[in-house]
């Protein structure tokens, strides 16, 4: 309770192009935020305002009911790549699911996905994980491995220590909130690291900084599987 009660509110941006649907999003935050979790907040408005809400961290995206679909979320990527997004779009799509999340997706849920299962996709993703079926992350990380983008093989960037910490913990697929834990820093601070290491290394989420991590040529005398270990 400690936690919930000082974490700063977080406010989420909804886009829908249908009505009805989005008073069912809204309904989502009409239970307060569990124990552990910072509060919730819905901001309703077209994704032209979304996207100039320079403060706004997260979106909830309806694919399903946008006649954009992809082109939806690359335009979103192009604008703020930073954004966090939540997209609920077509069942039985494992195709779409996997672009989706390449495209910058968060979290992926189809139209069977109630009211707790958003609320709780939403939380995990403001915690800083990823939500997605596990067969499908297992399909996204082997088309990544596939992916023959010479920047993977590069020379490592420069980390300090304390990158070299999170970035360990990123691979053993920890939340910012664990990873702040487990190191005695502030959730905010985390994000700083996580925001750093994703632009030295050029990746766009944390699957694909990930890969790109352990894609690159082992240092000498280092076994290319074994995370760099450092002490702060």
């Amino acid at each position: 309770m400690f936690a919930a009660r000082n974490s700063a509110p977080v406010f989420i941006g909804l886009v829908s192009d249908e009505p009805l649907r989005l008073e069912g999003l809204l309904s989502i935050f009409d239970e307060p935020s569990g124990d552990g979790h910072a509060p919730l907040f819905p901001v309703t408005g077209t994704l032209a305002e979304m996207l100039a809400r320079a403060a706004l961290e997260y979106l909830v995206i309806d694919m399903y009911s946008s006649s954009g679909g992809l082109a939806v979320l690359d335009t979103i990527r192009r604008a703020r790549p930073s954004l966090r997004l939540i997209v609920i779009g077509p069942e039985g799509n494992d195709e779409l699911v996997l672009e989706s999340i390449v495209a910058g997706a968060r979290a992926y849920l189809d139209l069977t996905a109630d009211i707790d299962l958003v609320r709780q996709a939403i939380e995990v993703v403001t915690s800083g994980s990823i939500w997605a079926p596990r067969r499908l992350l297992s399909k996204l990380i082997d088309r990544l491995l596939k992916i023959p983008d010479s920047s993977l093989t590069n020379a490592a960037p420069r980390l300090t220590a304390r990158e070299k910490e999170v970035l360990d913990l990123i691979l053993l697929a920890r939340s910012n909130r664990e990873i702040a834990r487990q190191l005695g820093i502030e959730e905010r601070t985390v994000k700083a690291h996580v925001g750093r290491l994703m632009r030295k290394t050029g990746a766009d989420n944390r699957i694909e900084l990930s890969m790109r991590t352990l894609n690159r040529p082992a240092a000498p005398g280092r076994n290319a599987a074994e995370p760099t270990r450092t002490n702060s």
